[in-house]
């Protein structure tokens, strides 16, 4: 299937690993051209270098809890991509830690990053897009059901889901598509930590494995492959809802 990402440009934050680099690299496999970001330079130029470098890769330090982050990353892909087309927004995930354990500045400090600071960039790319232009936001298993002790997260996703909801309302007039993509226990780096924090990870992982119909954790670039179709024009009539790409992990419909 010809996906008809060929040419086009999208911007990508929190993408110089893991969820949002698998993306880039499905993105530039296709022919599109990518603007990866994370809040670290090094990983930026590392990212970039692994993609190819320019034309195809180009990249930017942010931070999305920086109110100047969003505009800065807009026009910069503006500039160097030709055309943007579309973002996939991903953040990292807020401190861990139960609804009575996590502080005040915890819970503030995951609002103003995950939901202001995706609502932020959102504002700032909106006026750049243009009909058949795809915005997705990378969530987490906890918009449908809560995961222990990731207090602040089972509190923000479902939040940020139901603002993409909006936001599809919102847009869809003008042709531009938004999601949201819930990823379950996909292998990348900072899965691999979590687990190294049990006692047994080895059995620990085991124990999660059992329990997804799959019976194995997802590869990042499974998920990277669902979220380029997402965005890319084959999927132009999915806008509004939330993608579970989790192995058939999460119980509800």
């Amino acid at each position: 299937m010809d996906l008809g990402l060929a040419g086009r440009g999208y911007l990508l934050t929190g993408a110089s690993r893991g969820l949002g680099f698998a993306t880039a690299r499905a993105l530039v496999d296709d022919g599109a051209r990518v603007l990866v970001s994370s809040r670290s330079a090094g990983s930026v130029d590392a990212a970039v270098a692994s993609l190819g470098g320019a034309p195809a890769a180009h990249g930017l330090a942010a931070d999305l809890a920086d109110a100047a982050a969003g505009p800065a990353l807009v026009e910069a892909a503006t500039a160097r991509l030709d055309r943007v087309d579309g973002a996939l927004v991903s953040v990292g995930g807020p401190a861990p830690g139960s609804v009575l354990e996590v502080g005040e500045d915890e819970w503030r400090a995951a609002f103003d990053t995950v939901l202001l600071g995706t609502v932020r960039l959102v504002k700032a790319l909106v006026p750049v897009l243009g009909d058949g232009a795809a915005i997705g936001l990378v969530l987490s298993s906890s918009v449908r059901e809560p995961i222990g002790h990731l207090a602040t997260s089972n509190a923000v996703r479902p939040g940020l889901a139901m603002t993409a909801k909006a936001l599809a309302d919102e847009l869809g007039p003008r042709g531009i598509r938004v999601f949201g993509l819930l990823p379950g226990r996909i292998a990348t780096e900072r899965l691999v930590q979590t687990d190294s924090r049990h006692p047994d990870p080895e059995a620990a992982r085991r124990a999660t494995e059992a329990s997804i119909p799959l019976r194995r954790y997802g590869r990042p670039e499974e998920f990277g492959r669902v979220a380029a179709f997402a965005l890319s024009p084959a999927a132009s009539y999915l806008t509004g809802m939330m993608l579970p790409v989790d192995g058939g992990m999460i119980r509800s419909l």
